[in-house]
């Protein structure tokens, strides 16, 4: 998803558009179509070329209303727009695809590994991974920042899910294709779906294979928590656990890389780096400022429970509602200025994270891994040099970059451990 300002969208005919074409989200100006929906056609029904349909919700309210609403919008169906048309296999298993009551008694466990007290024994790893993708930077080479952060983000995922170290670099690339199988980086030769089902079976016969080898778990583990976790008095059967091992890995692995490489990248363009960095006091607000600015899972989809309405306009029992997050973070009428980074922005309620009740566990975790890296590029940058093409990941799901190729201008050398 490229990172454009746009003013007049009055030229762009929306209904041209098919928005869960990936391929429009990484060459296109989606930022723009978005504009145009949200003054013109808030909610607006798309047709796909296999005769399935879905509605696109773009306004903020719209947008929060849809994800708290779980009495008239299911996840169980599936929530992701690359399975439109096919219910989620993992539907009532799996924690970002199960609707309360049961929800909350698979979130309420899990959530003991992503408090500050479990997350604080990881600092230490996060600073090390952090040092480790700066050096060759700090020593003058040029950096794939976007691979960097790729890599970082599996570190942390890998810290609090007690993964071997080793198995990080592998895990980095079944992550990136499965949430981006229909990017050329990633792709199979064998087509997008194939790509998606590698992926997915990889990931899951890597954590059957590790649970079956470790027993070693610690009290606040994730993958320890859901071994012994019960429901109901029944323990998670073993595709349950493979289920949510699998989507608190994407969790965790979707917000972090894409967050830096699009601030980076932005402040590049637009100035402000060495600003900002004078300014410890706005480390936070800018912080939640890059969470908006890139709001890196693009949308979340839902199903009419019954029929319903939005905005007046009728939606039909079991049809698609997807919401637009990335579009909602730009609502003119909740955020001043909203195509202008600025990293002391007062008001700013994105929902980067979700909103309701499946609002991001891992919230915690991303913006702690995201505040050391910002202090540790504060205190050894100046600024960063381009020094190549920026491509963005062909995904109607991350709006994320791929590759970004800089050179730092280093203030001085960072600390190794």
């Amino acid at each position: 998803m490229k990172l454009t300002y746009p003013k007049d969208s009055s030229h762009i005919n929306i209904g041209e558009y098919n928005l869960a074409d990936p391929k429009l989200h990484s060459n296109e100006d989606v930022h723009l179509i978005w504009h145009a929906m949200r003054e013109r056609a808030p909610i607006h029904w798309t047709e796909t070329e296999s005769g399935l349909g879905f509605w696109s919700v773009t306004k903020y309210s719209d947008v929060k209303s849809v994800l708290s609403n779980h009495k008239d919008f299911t996840s169980e169906r599936g929530t992701l727009l690359n399975l439109l048309g096919t219910d989620d296999p993992a539907g009532g298993k799996q924690v970002t695809v199960t609707d309360p009551p049961r929800h909350s008694k698979l979130r309420r466990p899990m959530q003991k590994g992503f408090t500050h007290k479990s997350l604080t024994k990881h600092v230490d790893v996060i600073k090390g991974e952090v040092r480790k993708l700066l050096l060759p930077a700090v020593e003058g080479e040029v950096i794939d920042f976007a691979q960097g952060m790729f890599a970082l983000s599996t570190a942390v995922a890998g810290a609090i899910l007690g993964l071997p170290a080793k198995d990080w670099s592998l895990i980095t690339q079944l992550t990136a294709m499965s949430i981006a199988p229909d990017d050329p980086k990633y792709q199979l030769e064998e087509g997008p779906q194939a790509t998606l089902q590698y992926a997915h079976q990889e990931i899951f016969s890597y954590f059957g294979d590790l649970i079956m080898e470790k027993d070693d778990w610690e009290e606040d583990e994730v993958l320890g928590i859901l071994l012994n976790q019960m429901i109901d008095d029944d323990p998670l059967d073993f595709g349950a656990i493979l289920a949510n091992c699998y989507t608190l890995l994407l969790g965790a692995t979707v917000t972090t890389p894409h967050v830096p490489s699009a601030t980076i990248y932005t402040m590049m363009e637009q100035g402000g780096f060495e600003e900002w960095s004078r300014h410890p006091e706005f480390l936070k607000t800018g912080i939640e400022e890059s969470l908006r600015w890139s709001s890196p899972a693009s949308h979340i989809m839902r199903y009419a429970v019954e029929d319903t309405e939005i905005r007046e306009q009728k939606i039909k029992k079991g049809e698609a509602v997807v919401s637009w997050i990335a579009s909602a973070n730009r609502d003119e009428e909740i955020f001043e200025n909203p195509y202008k980074f600025d990293y002391r922005r007062k008001h700013n309620p994105h929902i980067s994270f979700g909103s309701g009740v499946h609002y991001c566990m891992g919230h915690l975790a991303a913006r702690q891994t995201l505040e050391i890296l910002f202090n540790e590029l504060f205190e050894t940058f100046s600024g960063f040099e381009l020094c190549g093409e920026v491509e963005h990941l062909s995904s109607n799901f991350i709006g994320g970059i791929k590759h970004f190729p800089i050179k730092g201008k280093v203030k001085h050398k960072v600390k190794t451990y």
